[in-house]
């Protein structure tokens, strides 16, 4: 399995929020599992083209295909529509592929381009259960505001500590989330927008504060599991 525990979250949180927004249907059931199957492909798939050694990984790339494909073949036959975001997915995995190509998948560029690929999932959900997409705007807006900060503060806690510059970003990036999901929110959700700038208050403080702290991965981690949960109560009492 691969050790990047973060991708977890960006993989269960979209594919959750949009079914607290968008609802059930049985086809979101095989769309999770070959939503995670992918990733499990997709990561040996890099691994392969990063090595330039694919016999290497020959066993997670057989295994996981066989599970994907079929997977990926129901949902496409029960819900042709989602091809519609084939090429949007493409081309952001053909970023992913050429910075693993380079031996640099921790650059800032390749985690914003799977931040985006994750938060997709919100509107494929909403396709796969037959709601509108403009019901899932909300929730992809502010996941996608979530992951991308998160992406920053994270650097400035674990690879990027005590870079000042990092840390700046992240409190710029932040305080800007702040204004535009609030005010918006509150434009928009009425007395709920409170909730939101509560949300991306408590998301700016710890951008603020944490950094220099010396937490451990784990404990960053464990941070934003509660974070991830804070999130998705929000959406569930917006949109849910």
């Amino acid at each position: 399995m691969p050790p990047q525990h973060g991708a977890w979250a960006m993989l269960t949180v979209p594919y959750l929020a949009g079914l607290l927004v968008a609802g059930w249907s049985w086809v979101a059931a095989p769309l999770g599992l070959a939503w995670l199957a992918g990733y499990l492909l997709s990561y040996y798939v890099f691994k392969a083209i990063k090595t330039g050694r694919p016999g290497r990984w020959q066993a997670q790339l057989v295994v996981y295909s066989v599970v994907t494909v079929p997977l990926v073949g129901v949902v496409v036959w029960a819900r042709p529509a989602v091809l519609w975001y084939a090429p949007a997915f493409a081309a952001l995995w053909a970023v992913n592929a050429w910075f693993a190509w380079r031996r640099q998948e921790r650059a800032l560029l390749n985690d914003l381009a799977s931040v985006l690929q994750s938060c997709l999932m919100v509107f494929v959900v909403a396709t796969v259960v037959g709601a509108p997409l403009g019901d899932s705007v909300g929730a992809f807006a502010v996941c996608l505001a979530y992951f991308a900060g998160t992406t920053l503060y994270v650097k400035t806690m674990i690879r990027e500590r005590g870079n000042v510059a990092y840390q700046w970003w992240s409190v710029g990036y932040h305080t800007l989330a702040l204004a535009v999901v609030g005010t918006t929110a509150l434009a928009l959700l009425g007395w709920l927008g409170l909730v939101w700038a509560a949300v991306f208050g408590w998301f700016l403080l710890r951008a603020q504060l944490l950094p220099g702290r010396r937490l451990a991965p784990k404990h960053v981690g464990l941070i934003e599991i509660g974070n991830c949960v804070l999130l998705l109560a929000a959406i569930w009492l917006s949109w849910g």
